[in-house]
């Protein structure tokens, strides 16, 4: 998993920053979750949460004995 925090946008300044690090973040992507944390009407924090599939014929076992 890996956090990416923001400082809480003062005066307008970086209203668009945090939808740059949105927008960074969805395109890494391949399978997850971006969320974004708002307090007082304003976004404090970003995390990204990244998931690995495999494919499915890595996940069997095999039983049978040769």
């Amino acid at each position: 998993m890996s956090l990416v925090q923001q400082k809480p946008l003062e005066n307008g300044s970086n209203d668009l920053k945090w939808l740059e690090i949105v927008t960074r973040n969805v395109k890494s992507l391949r399978y997850g979750v971006v969320e974004i944390i708002i307090h007082d009407s304003r976004v404090i924090q970003i995390e990204k949460t990244e998931r690995v599939r495999l494919d499915k014929t890595e996940h069997r076992l095999e039983t049978t004995a040769p």
